[in-house]
């Protein structure tokens, strides 16, 4: 029975984390159409909090058992830590705007070094020699995922930075979410974390599109800011059914219903391993779908960074023998 659980964990930890590397691809695809950051990500979150309310009410009508509710304290704490769903989407989809699908994916991904420090500066103590030697293999992964060697690459430091940004906002997501009301029904806590991504959303769009057609004084500003003038015009709500249901289905509502089942089965440790799935996932897609271009050396990279992540999350000697005994 365990075993099977274990195997239950991992499938719907892979496919949850195979569903949202795809989720770029399709940003990309819709960039291309002609659709703003604010139109992709507004459509993502509003028709995320729809599917998310609807099943939350089909789950309060059909459970057996009363459900339990957040408190106040808890509601403010999640919409608190939920800002920082809408950020990673926020800062990823803009770095996807400057720099290709595949070297995107990889930035995101420094968020497992990211994780290290933060983990470093709350307990005050050094990371372990194999998490340092997991960081290193990253970095120099990610020298070689990114193509950096390549001196005629010019990458956009924009896309690098917006990268990195996600990857932050991302480490944070990671390190608050799984310890904050575990209590809660998955689709009751997703709904509040997901209401606080939602206010960095429409804020931007406030800023970035609906804001400057009213505003010469934010129009200036906006334009001082991005240098970029397609976002300034009516909000195109064609987005909503050409690429805003299979955004919010891949980005908001299914991989966090997986992730929730799978986790708690695959277990911390299994369940990152498998969820590194992503980032192949997501250069394939790019790959396949938009032609981007992904020379050897790139793959190269992208195999130490999994090495590398597998590498952290092996168990300890002790802990097996532990498991043995």
């Amino acid at each position: 029975m365990e075993k099977k659980n274990i195997l239950k964990g991992v499938l719907f930890v892979g496919i949850g984390a195979s569903i949202y590397g795809m989720l770029a691809t399709f940003v990309k695809l819709a960039y291309n159409e002609g659709y703003t950051t604010s139109e992709v990500t507004t459509s993502q979150f509003l028709l995320g909090l729809l599917g998310l309310l609807v099943l939350n009410f089909f789950q309060t009508i059909t459970s057996k058992k009363k459900l339990s509710s957040p408190t106040s304290k808890e509601i403010r704490t999640l919409m608190l830590v939920g800002t920082s769903l809408g950020c990673t989407s926020l800062f990823y989809y803009i770095a996807v705007q400057y720099i290709n699908v595949s070297i995107a994916i990889v930035l995101l991904m420094q968020s497992v070094w990211f994780s290290v420090v933060v983990e470093s500066f709350l307990t005050k103590k050094l990371p372990n020699t194999r998490k340092i030697i997991s960081v290193v293999i990253v970095l120099i992964g990610t020298v070689l995922a990114t193509n950096l060697v390549n001196e005629s690459l010019e990458l956009d430091w924009k896309g690098i930075f917006w990268g990195l940004m996600a990857a932050a906002s991302y480490t944070m997501t990671m390190f608050t979410s799984n310890t904050l009301a575990t209590h809660l029904p998955v689709f009751r806590k997703s709904i509040i974390m997901l209401c606080g991504g939602s206010i960095v959303i429409f804020a931007f769009l406030f800023f970035a599109q609906i804001g400057p057609l009213y505003s010469d004084g934010l129009k200036s500003f906006y334009l001082n800011f991005t240098e970029n003038t397609q976002h300034i015009h009516s909000f195109n709500f064609s987005i909503l059914w050409k690429y805003g249901l299979i955004l919010s289905l891949f980005g908001t509502i299914i991989p966090p219903i997986l992730f929730n089942i799978g986790f708690p089965n695959a277990g911390l440790g299994l369940g990152s391993i498998v969820s590194s799935l992503e980032l192949p996932v997501s250069v394939t897609m790019a790959f396949v779908l938009l032609g981007e271009k992904v020379i050897f050396i790139q793959w190269v990279g992208i195999a130490l960074i999994l090495f590398a992540i597998v590498l952290m999350n092996l168990p300890k000697k002790e802990n097996k023998l532990a498991e043995i005994s």
